[in-house]
């Protein structure tokens, strides 16, 4: 098993491109499974999450060609399975994506409960009841998710009781070829959702209401194919950010959107970064100052993403003062807290409570990682700390970082990758 060692100890200095959004190509991938004709989907990142996701269409018979550019063709046509098994759908999450439109084109599917990273309760009853809204026969049978429709899903009022990015994208994808209109109210309003949407459209569907809490599906018979690109990262984006904010250092970003990114930017601003944008492109410099600590919420967006917060846990540890996190998303996602303070840090937590009292320097620890972005935690605090850092299981993190350490090499970081 893989792990990273990082000397620290070096100002992040020099420019790098963003990755395609994983949290936008999953969902899209999905997507491809709803169009009667190929489909052309570029920027996809290089990932071990889109890698299974490529697995898993696969197993369904779909057909997926790619070139060295990440520029993938898929062709849905050729499906001739309709279970999504348990070996590929238990290696991630979003598999359950293509619960959705696997239902609405082909009337049937069954699909593994899913599996992840483990920060906690993510249950997917609003994907289930959604989907009985519109007419799907739903049973639970050994481990299994079994749906079925007899002829087209029916569009429905459907309001979340929370807001969920998940069951807003498996639900809009099922009712792009339901018939008559679905309106989804308190909808996911992220980005990545937006771009599934846009997708979609692309192919033919008919989806309004795109960025807002409200949006509203009308179904047609059938999608064609088409040419799409997906989405820069914002966490990616966010997370090299917060890397150079916690070593002082100065980066550019490029092939990046900072209009997606605005109350991080605000977050860094406030911790005293200088930052300067333009349409696709971020420069921040901390002009070699110690980062001040910076009090935030997690929520969903447009607010702060639950998805940065062990990010700005991490630079909050190395910053002047004492700083306030909550974390309302999910209930376990301050388990990287424990490692941090095995470096040096001082965090409390009380519930989702953290309560982080900055350090000038962390020292160097082996440390492992709980999940994805606990793991870029850990590399930030890697990256500050005094001596060598070892961080173990690092499989989390290529679930949903391209190349993090040669990404990290060309801003002047010592880190590399070791085999054990």
């Amino acid at each position: 098993m893989d792990k990273l060692l990082i000397s620290g100890g070096e100002r992040l200095s020099g420019e790098i491109r963003i990755s395609g959004a994983k949290n936008s190509a999953l969902p899209i991938l999905a997507a491809t499974l709803l169009s009667d004709a190929p489909v052309m989907v570029s920027n996809i990142p290089h990932l071990h999450d889109v890698t299974t996701m490529f697995e898993l269409l696969g197993c369904l018979g779909v057909t997926v060609i790619m070139n060295e550019k990440m520029k993938v063709e898929i062709d849905s046509t050729t499906l001739k399975n309709h279970t999504a098994p348990y070996d590929l759908v238990k290696r991630m999450r979003a598999s359950i994506l293509v619960l959705g439109p696997m239902l609405a084109k082909y009337g049937r599917a069954r699909v593994s409960f899913p599996g992840g990273c483990a920060i906690g309760s993510r249950p997917i009853d609003l994907h289930l009841s959604g989907l009985k809204h519109m007419g799907a026969s739903i049973e639970i049978n050994g481990g299994y998710i079994d749906a079925r429709v007899f002829g087209r899903l029916q569009g429905a009022n459907i309001k979340m009781r929370t807001v969920s990015v998940g069951a807003t994208e498996n639900l809009m994808m099922a009712a792009s070829l339901a018939e008559g209109r679905t309106v989804i109210e308190n909808a996911a309003c992220e980005p990545e959702v937006a771009d599934l949407a846009k997708f979609i459209n692309i192919l033919g569907g008919r989806i309004s209401g795109i960025g807002t809490s409200k949006i509203i599906i009308d179904g047609v018979e059938s999608l064609c194919g088409g040419s799409y690109t997906i989405m820069p990262d914002r966490i990616e984006t966010a997370t090299y950010l917060a890397a150079a904010v916690a070593t002082r250092g100065k980066i550019t970003l490029k092939d990046t959107d900072p209009n997606i990114l605005e109350e991080v930017l605000r977050n860094f601003r406030e911790a005293g970064a200088k930052i300067n944008t333009g349409a696709d492109w971020i420069e921040l410099d901390m002009e070699n100052k110690q980062p001040k600590s910076v009090s935030f919420k997690t929520s969903p967006y447009p607010g702060l993403p639950t998805d940065m917060q062990a990010q700005l846990t991490a630079v909050n540890a190395v910053s002047k003062g004492t700083a306030t996190i909550i974390e309302t998303i999910f209930e376990n996602r301050l388990v990287q807290i424990n490692e941090l303070n095995r470096m040096g840090a001082i965090i409390n937590v009380d519930g989702n409570i953290a309560t982080v009292r900055g350090v000038d320097c962390l020292k160097a620890a082996p440390v492992m990682a709980s999940d994805l972005r606990a793991s870029a935690s850990l590399i930030i605090a890697g990256l500050v700390a005094e001596g060598n850092t070892v961080v173990d299981r690092i499989y989390h993190i290529d679930r949903g970082y391209e190349r993090i350490e040669e990404k990290l090499q060309q801003l002047g970081a010592k880190i590399r990758r070791i085999a054990q």
